[in-house]
Order: structure tokens, then C-alpha cells, then sequence
């Protein structure tokens, strides 16, 4: 069982709130991940590079939190890759049928105060505890 670090938490949500802010400041865009990639697999506007460096400071930043922080990335080695993939659609196609991701709603659609943002991450929290649930105990 991992140990639960507040102070880790704490600061990983200060960040995450963070760059929200600044990116709404600099480019008055919501940071939505799942919005953000979209714009990158189907660009309807030429403002694709800013979508770009966003999703790849995301990736080198969670490798410099595993290489130097202490962080452990999940093993997936025994994971069969079918069950990857099909995990991977299974969230672009919740993200698709909700209108956005938890970044989106959960981080920014409830900073704004948005009635179908806090209704959709209520939802996304309900069913992660189920998954929970029965994934331990079922």
C-alpha cells in the first residue's frame, strides 16, 4: 500500500492549479487535457503548437517527477497491451460522451463555478469509487 503524502499532494494540486491560471492568463484557453490533445489529433485552428508543448511538458514533467522524485511509475509489463488499448478508448471515449475530462471539469469547469462541470466530476468521482470497489472487492 502506498503511503499517503499530503504535502506531495498538496503541491501537485497547487501546480495543477497553477498552470490552469497561466494558461488561461496567456492564451485565455481552458486547460482541459482531453481538449487539449483533440486539438491536436484534429486541428480546426493553426494555434496546434501551444497544444503541443503543453502535452509535451506534461510528459517530461511526470518523467523528471519519477527520475528525481521519488515517484513510481505503474508496471505494466505483465499488462496484457489489449487491455492498454482498450483502457486508452475506453477514457478518449468517456472524455468524448462528457464533454471534457477531469482536468477540465474538475479543475477549471468547478474554478468557474460551472453547474455541468461540478454535476460531470461528481459523476467522474462516483464512478472511480465503484471502479474501486469492485476492482478490491468483487
Amino acid at each position: 500500500m502506498l503511503e499517503l503524502i499530503p504535502w506531495t499532494s498538496l503541491f501537485g494540486g497547487i501546480l495543477l492549479g497553477v498552470s490552469a491560471v497561466l494558461l488561461m492568463l496567456v492564451n485565455g484557453k481552458t486547460a482541459g487535457i482531453s481538449g487539449i490533445v483533440n486539438g491536436i489529433i484534429i486541428p480546426r485552428t493553426k494555434d496546434w503548437a501551444w497544444r503541443v508543448l503543453f502535452v509535451v511538458g506534461m510528459v517530461i514533467g511526470g518523467g523528471v517527477a519519477v527520475a528525481y522524485g521519488h515517484f513510481q511509475a505503474p508496471d505494466l509489463t505483465t499488462t496484457p497491451v489489449i487491455t492498454i488499448v482498450a483502457a486508452g478508448a475506453l477514457v478518449g471515449l468517456g472524455t468524448k460522451i462528457g464533454n471534457g475530462c477531469t482536468s477540465g471539469h474538475g479543475i477549471c469547469g468547478i474554478g468557474r463555478l460551472s453547474p455541468r462541470s461540478i454535476i460531470a466530476t461528481c459523476i467522474f468521482m462516483a464512478v472511480a469509487a465503484l471502479t474501486v470497489y469492485l476492482r478490491l472487492h468483487v
